[in-house]
């Protein structure tokens, strides 16, 4: 049997999967790493502790279906977008702990380039106005804060790369050899790479006073990029992909106006915008959706929002109030409704569309009458609240209302919440046979780069749709409940003041 094999290294673990032809996963392994919180929201990652991860993960999923390494026609990777990662060449050692994507220490390094007036430049020449959720501002906190890696990038002794450039660079070789890449889609996530050219733009360099010698090598997601010295020796390395640039691959959404949300840690609504690079109006960010080798690039809009799956971890861990993720859905079925209870998630600031650094989250609404499976609802509602937001920003920027929403993640499992986001969105809700969509576009990528699939039309006849789930909400019902969603959105406005 040949298989592609996918490393999905994401927010809190780190995954191999296996596919086949058909686009079926075949066997799966999977390595959780520690989250650490220093301070109050900082969120940083062992880069050292995923590697190690990722070098178990890939030979479990091949013992677990019973193959080797010659069974692989290439490996692909996913990972966590603008999670920054910066090591040492010779050692491979990184210099400090990884800055993760849901980390708002920068937000000072930001302030500072809105003063400078740099907002119309980063804007015009890679999509995205200065903020604390991209890449380039976290590189520039370490740059300062770790004695002497100023000077030792400049020299290129140190090097800069989100965690797939990190997992191939070690995957071939690390200090011997290994090779310095990241895919187009994670490099247009720094704020460093002109979306139009797609390389490294040295005015974006200099206003961040970034070294050109430190950063990776941009590459198309679908190309082989080196082979592999270690974990599985001889295979290729076919591609990478941001996360969830992945998922609207895997969800073959190929043509302009298809659009994917998937439901993860935090929860990411993509829509394929073809050739053009929409400059969005309603909070919504440009980026770039895919880049096969020798062709023109494909562009996406984005809506971003922190927490959906962490909010129910919370719910878990920090309350207590259940004992696994999917009790969450039984607790909830206990009410009707969510009591008059509202609970806006926005522990590190809002994200799309509104971008609000200095919100922190609340429970309105509170009185004698709410229960925890008011707040169970309550929890799974604030998922299809956020996810509404975004979809009416993509609304308003294109002129043309979504008529569908494909979905993945895992808390596509949870019925409750589907029913909720087709509720409040007022389209149907469909989640493929597959819902490994990270895993299986970096699969794609990778496959199609060694010839495993022909082109993307063979790609979508492996999508079949596994589940749909109808509006049935009211109009006046669904009016109501957005009223009074905004309402406790607002109350989080300006909570931090610096």
């Amino acid at each position: 049997m040949s298989v592609v094999a996918a490393i999905d290294q994401g927010t809190t673990s780190t995954r191999c999967l296996l596919f086949d032809h058909a686009g079926a996963m075949v066997s799966v392994a999977q390595h959780e790493h520690r989250q650490h919180f220093p301070m109050p929201g900082w969120v940083e990652h062992d880069a050292a502790e995923i590697w190690r991860n990722t070098a178990r993960v890939v030979p479990e999923a091949l013992r677990s279906a019973g193959l080797t390494t010659s069974d692989v026609a290439a490996i692909g990777i996913a990972n966590q977008r603008e999670t920054t990662v910066v090591w040492e060449r010779r050692t491979g050692r990184p210099v400090a702990p990884a800055i993760t994507w849901q980390d708002t220490r920068t937000s000072d390094i930001v302030e500072q380039m809105h003063r400078h007036g740099l907002d119309d430049l980063f804007r015009d020449v890679c999509g995205l106005a200065p903020g604390g959720y991209f890449a380039g501002p976290r590189l520039r906190w370490l740059l300062d804060r770790v004695p002497g890696l100023q000077a030792r990038a400049a020299t290129g002794e140190v090097l800069f790369g989100t965690m797939e450039s990190w997992l191939v660079w070690n995957l071939t070789g690390g200090p011997h050899g290994g090779v310095h890449v990241s895919d187009v889609t994670n490099a247009s996530r720094t704020m460093l790479m002109d979306i139009r050219s797609l390389q490294w733009d040295q005015r974006l360099l200099d206003a961040l006073d970034i070294p050109l010698a430190m950063l990776p090598e941009i590459r198309p997601n679908a190309q082989v990029y080196g082979n592999c010295s270690t974990v599985a020796p001889g295979v290729a390395i076919g591609g990478a992909f941001g996360d969830q640039q992945a998922a609207l691959f895997g969800q073959v959404c190929f043509a302009a106006g298809d659009a994917k949300c998937t439901y993860g840690t935090g929860a990411f609504l993509l829509m394929n915008t073809g050739s053009q690079v929409s400059q969005s109006t309603h909070g919504l960010l440009p980026t770039v959706a895919y880049a096969l080798e020798g062709e023109a690039p494909v562009y996406a809009t984005e809506g971003s929002i922190a927490m959906t799956g962490s909010l129910v971890q919370w719910f878990r861990d920090g309350l207590e109030m259940i004992g696994s993720a999917p009790e969450i859905e039984t607790l909830a079925l206990r009410v009707t409704d969510n009591g008059g209870c509202y609970i806006v998630p926005a522990f590190s600031g809002l994200y799309a569309p509104r971008w609000q650094s200095d919100a922190r989250g609340v429970i309105v609404g509170l009185t004698s009458y709410v229960t925890k499976g008011h707040l169970a609802r309550a929890v799974l509602e604030a998922t299809g609240w956020q996810t509404r937001e975004v979809v009416d920003a993509i609304n308003a920027d294109s002129g043309v209302a979504l008529h569908r929403l494909k979905v993945d993640g895992g808390m596509t499992a949870n019925h409750l919440l589907m029913q909720f986001v087709a509720d409040v969105l007022d389209v149907p809700v469909e989640r493929p046979l597959v819902s490994e969509s990270v895993s299986l576009g970096a699969a794609y990528a990778a496959g199609l780069a060694v010839g495993y699939w022909s082109d993307l039309q063979g790609l979508r006849g492996n999508w079949h749709r596994a589940a749909v789930w109808e509006p049935a909400m009211s109009q006046a019902h669904r009016r109501r409940e957005q009223e009074n969603w905004n309402r406790a959105v607002e109350r989080t406005y300006q909570w931090v003041r610096h």
